[in-house]
């Protein structure tokens, strides 16, 4: 059994008994009356032929003999009806209210029958063996699949998980999802130095040949800005002339020197062992050494560190992700057609599918299924029967009472009409054979 204890609630306030619809309530105190009606109403009639049948053995000049059977089982009958309204009465209340011992039973035992209630539970229904058994012969697995298989029930699937998404993100507080967000991504990302991982980075992607492409378009970046800057160049040239020099001497510098960086580029852009670029493989080769290496590169990375984590942006960056992520799982949570829905909708099909094609996974399903029950039934079955116990003990006893007698009453009051039936039969038969040996 687990070790947890639950607290005692003796000094609680009495728990309101749970019952039935007030409708339902009050069909079964009409039944409960009418059925007490005729029990009570059977004992009458028997006690009343007793009566009559003394009154007539009384009256002079002898009677005839049937009176004797009918007396005696009147008076049996009587006898059996009254013997067991007492114990059916006793049960619920004191008969008459008189005090008499051992009566007024629920009342006065409610707390030793939720006792051994709970234990009854714990005992016959949370054993570890039987409900392992029971799970194993439900076959959870075989059935999980042929539900999950089904297209209308993948649907209710993605419907609930999508639910239970909008629920979990609208209950979630803000500022504890930004506090999470903060304590593992921003917090995270500022800890580490940036220079030595990103030098890192840089090598293996030199040594995968990685790089290539970011000096191809680089050089062809630069191309074609070469292109486009001859009015560039000659603005430049006409800001800086001097007042003397013809304009025409400034349109030929600047057509060449633009053919000049057209050409340069382009051949950069065409040689793929052009010094340009092998320069720039250097300059990249040396940016990873020195990323790594080189104190003062370092400081200089941390303080672009320091300036873009101090930002106006980075310090509102959890709350900012924390919208867009919480607006866009709402969103998806209630789009039938998001990829959320429909990726659960399809993965509850893959799964049943599996699991009625592959026996491996619905044994090793069934075996986690058993364990988790059987774990549970060796760990806690003492802390949910005590829920039994407890619960009843905190019950108003005179509630628990008439509760329980709305329950099971109608059924306990054909005690009572078997009592005087069966009694009846019984003096019936014992009077018949006291007549037959020992005659009137």
């Amino acid at each position: 059994m687990g070790t947890h204890e639950f607290t005692t609630h003796r000094d609680a306030e009495p728990l309101a008994v749970p019952g039935p619809s007030p409708e339902v309530e009050a069909e079964r105190r009409r039944q409960l009356r009418r059925y007490k009606a005729f029990a009570t109403g059977l004992l009458i009639i028997a006690a009343a032929i007793f009566l009559f049948c003394r009154w007539l053995e009384t009256r002079p000049g002898g009677v005839d003999p049937w009176v004797g059977f009918v007396r005696a089982a009147s008076e049996a009958g009587m006898i059996g009806g009254l013997a067991d309204w007492f114990a059916v009465t006793a049960l619920f209340r004191r008969p008459l209210g008189l005090p008499i011992p051992h009566t007024a039973i629920v009342r006065n035992k409610k707390d030793q029958i939720g006792e051994s209630l709970g234990g009854f539970v714990g005992e016959n229904f949370l054993n570890a063996e039987l409900i392992t058994a029971k799970v194993r012969a439900a076959g959870i697995p075989n059935r999980l699949g042929r539900w999950l298989s089904e297209p209308d029930n993948a649907e209710t699937v993605s419907r609930e998980i999508g639910r239970l998404t909008g629920k979990i993100i609208t209950a979630l507080d803000p500022a504890d999802a930004e506090a999470v967000i903060n304590s593992t991504l921003i917090e995270k990302l500022a800890e580490p130095e940036w220079g030595p991982p990103a030098g890192k980075l840089i090598g293996q992607l030199i040594e995968e040949g990685k790089t290539e492409p970011i000096v191809d378009e680089l050089v062809h970046w630069l191309h074609i800005k070469a292109e486009d800057a001859g009015p560039f160049i000659t603005r430049m040239l006409d800001e800086r002339r001097p007042s003397w020099a013809p304009q025409i001497l400034n349109d030929v510098i600047g057509d060449k020197v633009h053919r000049e960086l057209v050409e340069w580029t382009a051949a950069v852009a065409a040689d793929p062992e052009h010094e340009a670029r092998q320069a720039v493989r250097r300059f990249i080769r040396q940016l990873s050494t020195d990323l790594q290496n080189d104190p003062e590169m370092i400081g200089r990375v941390e303080k672009i560190k320091r300036d873009i984590m101090g930002s106006t942006p980075v310090q509102g960056a959890a709350a900012t992700i924390w919208r867009s992520a919480s607006r866009s799982l709402l969103s998806a949570s209630a789009d039938r057609d998001s990829l959320l829905r429909s990726k659960t909708r399809e993965l509850a099909i893959t799964w049943g599918n599996n699991l009625l094609d592959d026996a491996a996974l619905r044994e090793s399903l069934d075996r986690r299924v058993t364990g988790a029950a059987a774990f549970l039934a060796d760990n806690y079955a003492e802390e949910i029967t005590s829920i039994i116990s407890e619960t009843v003990e905190r019950w108003d006893a005179d509630e628990a009472g008439e509760k329980i007698e709305l329950m099971v009453g109608k059924d306990l009051q054909y005690i009572r009409l078997n009592g005087t039936i069966v009694g009846a039969l019984a003096g019936l038969g014992i009077y018949a054979v006291s007549h037959l040996l020992f005659g009137a």
